[in-house]
């Protein structure tokens, strides 16, 4: 493809990428709500998201969020929390992890 001259309106006349007059977004504060897709659609004819941006945007699983652990419990001590657990339409490994957190918090507080 030749190089745009000056004055040349054969080309489309959305901003190009390439030509450096799009606004750049550099934070998501930036990109205000939008009445309908028309007003959107004009808002990003004339602005582009910064690849720094984007790339911030990406979500990353290389930290866990949780760790597993093991467990031994009396097998007859574990199907009474799988009971307790089915009574109250939980999962008994929630319900455990939610019964942890609440002991914890009341530890907390006690000191």
């Amino acid at each position: 493809m030749e190089p745009r001259r000056k004055g040349d309106t054969t080309l489309t006349s959305r901003p190009s990428i390439l030509e450096g007059d799009l606004t750049l977004v550099r934070s998501w504060k930036d990109v205000h709500g939008f009445e309908n897709e028309e007003d959107e659609g004009r808002f990003w004819a004339t602005h582009q998201l910064d690849a720094r941006l984007m790339q911030m945007s990406i979500h990353r699983n290389d930290v866990r969020e949780s760790t597993t652990i093991t467990l031994r419990f009396d097998p007859r001590m574990l199907s009474r929390i799988k009971r307790i657990a089915r009574r109250r339409y939980l999962n008994y490994q929630s319900m455990i992890k939610q019964w942890l957190s609440e002991r914890m918090e009341q530890e907390m507080k006690e000191g």
